[in-house]
């Protein structure tokens, strides 16, 4: 049995990536590339229950965490021998952990994508992704969000005649353009996407191909929309900066407009620059994180004294899509 090590993003909306090392039913997962929790399961609960048991639910139990700076935290211990087993695999991924965890960012492997289809039947918003055709019977919900942080911490001056939160307007407005039916596709290593199922209707689409430019680089599309729409859509990518840099696909002109973005988030920029795949100005992105420092340095405001700045820069969308 092989370990493996991937990246999976976290969807709907997108808040950054889980990098995972895996090992029969053993794994330790990061968010920041810094601090690591290894978990096991005990799948031999899954046996004798056929093609049913692999979308079954078993328990985790925690095997411990571990960073470099503070070492091996173990999780609490069960005198039995499924647990010896258990503890058997996870330290077959403690160890490889220990001799890969520098080599992050590791490869996305979550080619099936989930889309939100418009009223043309092209990809509006991506929804979910998984690693394997098999997990593409999952149900999650199929309404685009933009997510409780930016309900709270989202500002855009885009649309002026309304009194939502941003956030709110933003989640109405993108499913406000949507047909109600999501489709899966493969996306292959060009970009290219071969359509699969859909839910709620439209069977005639399966097996469609569309190419590259169909699939909005930064999860919505924003072909078609009005000027001041499409430019709610910019403020949410610039807002969503240091999330997005996460992302292995993106131009260089792109990747430019977003750190400059990012930048006005620097204690966002701190927890995610380990797994960012590149940088373009390695410079602004050191200041960030000196400033980062600073600010964990100095004890924190009020939250009704907390300012949240504009983050509003033409990050050349077009270009991408």
């Amino acid at each position: 049995m092989q370990i493996e090590c991937f990246a999976q993003r976290l969807l709907n909306p997108f808040r950054g990536a889980v990098h995972t090392i895996r090992f029969a039913s053993a794994e330790a997962v990061t968010t920041d590339g810094i601090e690591w929790d290894i978990y096991v399961a005990n799948d031999t609960l899954l046996d004798g229950l056929g093609r049913a048991g692999k979308r079954a639910l078993i328990s985790d139990i925690r095997y411990g965490h571990w960073s470099a700076e503070k070492g091996l935290k173990r999780g609490p211990l069960y005198p039995s021998d499924d647990f010896r087993r258990l503890e058997e695999m996870g330290a077959v991924v403690y160890e490889h952990l220990l001799r890969v965890h520098r080599d992050v960012p590791f490869r996305f492997r979550d080619p099936f994508e989930l889309w939100l289809l418009d009223r043309n039947d092209q990809p509006l918003a991506l929804l979910h992704s998984v690693r394997a055709d098999s997990e593409t019977d999952t149900r999650p919900p199929l309404d685009w969000r933009a997510g409780m942080a930016a309900q709270e911490q989202f500002r855009s001056t885009a649309i002026a005649d309304t009194t939502e939160p941003a956030g709110v307007y933003l989640t109405r407005y993108v499913n406000s353009l949507a047909s109600g039916v999501a489709q899966w596709f493969r996306r292959s290593d060009d970009g290219d996407g071969l359509g699969l199922h859909t839910l709620k209707g439209c069977d005639e689409l399966r097996g469609r191909v569309l190419g590259a430019e169909a699939f909005p680089p930064l999860f919505i599309a924003t072909a078609g929309m009005d000027a001041a729409h499409a430019r709610l859509v910019r403020d949410y990518h610039a807002w969503q900066a240091p999330w997005l840099l996460l992302l292995p696909h993106l131009k260089p002109a792109t990747r430019s407009a977003l750190e400059a973005c990012a930048c006005q988030q620097a204690e966002l920029i701190e927890k995610h620059c380990r797994l960012y795949p590149a940088i373009i100005d390695r410079p602004a992105l050191q200041a960030a994180r000196v400033e980062a420092a600073l600010l964990r340095s100095q004890p924190r405001m009020d939250k009704q004294d907390e300012v949240t700045p504009m983050f509003y820069i033409e990050l050349g969308v077009s270009a991408d899509e």
